[in-house]
């Protein structure tokens, strides 16, 4: 029995809680050998006694497959340090951003959408969750109406398996129900679809996942924290007052003592028209300096102010993201605040502990 030979048997062996297998996920620490013993050290000190034992029965069923004297042994060790340690409901992920307004019609969903395809442009692994369940808009502006996920058995769990739009896994809930359907659902049954979100998905490694939030500060925001750490949110406004004052709500519940999400930045949406048939004219027909104002007032960024122009919308409307077209102002606006949220996110790292979930007493 070699090493490499053992590591090999084992990439047959999935987590349990993101089906994906323990080689790809860099569980597997070391490997000792001593006649007919093999001690195996896993990452994932925090794992459940269940999930433990399951990994157990797969590693030893693998192994005595090919070897039928082996007598296997796990031992869990300190989660790699490489993963965020402080989440184990989704271990593979390693950075959760909430895209966050206190008001709707801010262009939220389309910061959304174009960030994370920024972001994805420049090499990072990229994911998308619509949690606008009342009104989810981003299979649309991703052209991925009418597509249904595919169910994947894991350990006799079914789980989802994302959708895909231009190398990106996206989940929505619009994915489940008819386009035309309302979706009226009280609050438990909204926490519920949340958390299947997260549990229920087979997410593959990334490095950041979006999670496009509804307008306000209600139970979706509320389930959201207590389901996963998140890394940070991004606020969205436009730089009209109305705008500002509802924005600054939902900055300060992500700031309550007891959520204590930190805030990576700020974007300005809608900051000024340019009309297409004259490009070097800009109209701040929304007023000027709501995003300033609220990068000020939460101690934050202002990671990019984005205009309101002709193409965005037709963008969106036709499945086509504005930040795909790599020749378009709109296009360098994004990857720029990709840029700049992707810097904020390395300091908030460097200078901030790890968030913790909501407890719920």
């Amino acid at each position: 029995m070699e090493k490499l030979e053992i590591e090999q048997i084992l990439g047959q062996v999935t987590d349990p809680q993101t089906g994906l297998s323990i080689t790809s996920r860099k569980m597997i620490q070391n490997i000792a050998i001593e006649g007919n013993i093999i001690n195996i050290s896993l990452a994932g000190n925090q794992l459940s006694s269940e999930v433990r034992t399951s990994l157990l029965e797969s590693c030893t069923k693998v192994i005595q497959a090919r070897f039928p004297n082996a007598d296997v042994n796990l031992h869990f060790i300190q989660q790699n340090s490489g993963i965020q340690a402080n989440d184990d409901t989704v271990p593979q992920i390693r950075n959760i951003i909430a895209v966050a307004s206190g008001k709707g019609g801010v262009g939220k969903s389309s910061v959304s959408v174009n960030l994370a395809l920024a972001l994805k442009s420049m090499g990072a692994r990229v994911g998308l969750i619509d949690a606008d369940l009342y009104g989810p808009s981003i299979p649309t502006m991703l052209g991925l109406q009418g597509q249904r996920p595919k169910m994947k058995d894991v350990h006799g769990t079914p789980k989802l398996l994302p959708l895909e739009a231009y190398g990106m896994p996206v989940m929505s809930i619009g994915f489940i129900v008819e386009p035309e359907q309302a979706v009226v659902l009280r609050g438990p049954r909204l926490a519920g679809i949340i958390k299947q979100f997260f549990n229920d998905v087979i997410w593959p490694e990334l490095d950041y996942l979006i999670v496009d939030l509804p307008p306000g500060t209600g139970d979706i925001q509320l389930t959201l924290v207590q389901t996963v750490a998140l890394t940070g949110a991004i606020l969205v406004t436009t730089p009209q007052e109305v705008a500002l004052v509802d924005a600054v709500k939902a900055m300060n519940m992500f700031m309550l003592p007891q959520i204590n999400v930190p805030i990576i930045g700020v974007v300005e949406n809608m900051s000024w028209f340019i009309p297409d048939d004259a490009p070097d004219k800009k109209y701040p027909i929304f007023g000027e300096g709501g995003g300033k104002k609220l990068a000020l007032a939460s101690d934050s960024v202002l990671l990019g102010q984005v205009p309101l122009m002709m193409e965005m919308r037709s963008g969106s409307d036709n499945g086509k993201p504005v930040v795909l077209n790599s020749d378009s102002l709109m296009s360098e606006i994004f990857v720029e605040i990709a840029k700049k949220a992707s810097l904020a996110i390395q300091m908030r790292h460097e200078s901030l502990p790890g968030t913790e979930k909501v407890r719920v007493d």
